[in-house]
């Protein structure tokens, strides 16, 4: 299956859910890849910081950040069990790729009214790769999310009539996702029994539980 992270609206966090999302399907022994396809590259520089920091490699990390991207997956896919997309934002040729790309989109967002606004655009694009691509899956994510906040609950029950719907699973604040990131690591491997790695554990079995499986092309 190839999971693409999108969304039109930079810092929402697409990166390191990818990131989290490749690790925990890695530890189940599934065999992924990750495609970096945000010209910042900073997925590539994740797994660069890892080599230099000496640990092993759990995932491969490669970088196409261009718009032959629907061509290229499907057969990165072969010898895949997973394939994660880290989507670019703002670059509707590349963006469109993605989209053509992918099984499931996964739309991250924050409990903000500025990324309900700029997600209007993200579905736009969902709905007209759907022309070409009808059984394409998307769902939105909930991530940095202070669960206890008035706003986060509102964004939540906004999102849950709305299609596509959100998913149960949401991801908290947690500085851990940057402490972890800082040294080429993953919430899990800083300790699998916190709050950020217990998340990200769920969002996976959240997606897991769609069973998409792999789509005819």
């Amino acid at each position: 299956m190839i999971v693409a992270l999108l969304n039109q609206k930079g810092g929402v966090g697409k990166t390191t859910l990818a990131l989290n999302l490749a690790g925990a399907w890695a530890s189940r022994g599934k065999r992924v890849t990750l495609i970096d396809a945000d010209p910042q590259g900073s997925a590539l520089d994740w797994s660069q910081q890892r080599s230099r920091e000496g640990l092993t490699r759990l995932f491969g990390v490669v970088g196409l950040a261009r718009d032959t991207l629907h061509r290229e997956a499907p057969e990165l896919a072969r010898d895949a069990d997973q394939v994660v997309i880290d989507g670019p934002p703002r670059v509707a040729g590349l963006m469109r790729s993605a989209l053509l790309a992918a099984d499931l989109v996964l739309i991250p967002v924050q409990p903000s009214p500025f990324d309900g606004w700029a997600s209007s655009e993200m579905l736009a694009l969902v709905t007209e790769a759907r022309v070409y691509r009808p059984d394409l899956a998307a769902r939105f994510v909930l991530n940095r999310c202070a669960a206890r906040t008035v706003l986060a609950r509102e964004t939540a029950e906004t999102l849950a009539d709305h299609d596509p719907p959100l998913l149960a699973a949401t991801i908290g604040q947690r500085i851990a996702f940057a402490a972890a990131a800082q040294s080429g690591r993953l919430v899990s491997e800083l300790d699998d029994e916190t709050p950020a790695a217990r998340e990200i554990a769920a969002l996976a079995d959240a997606i897991d539980a769609l069973d998409l499986g792999r789509r005819a092309r």
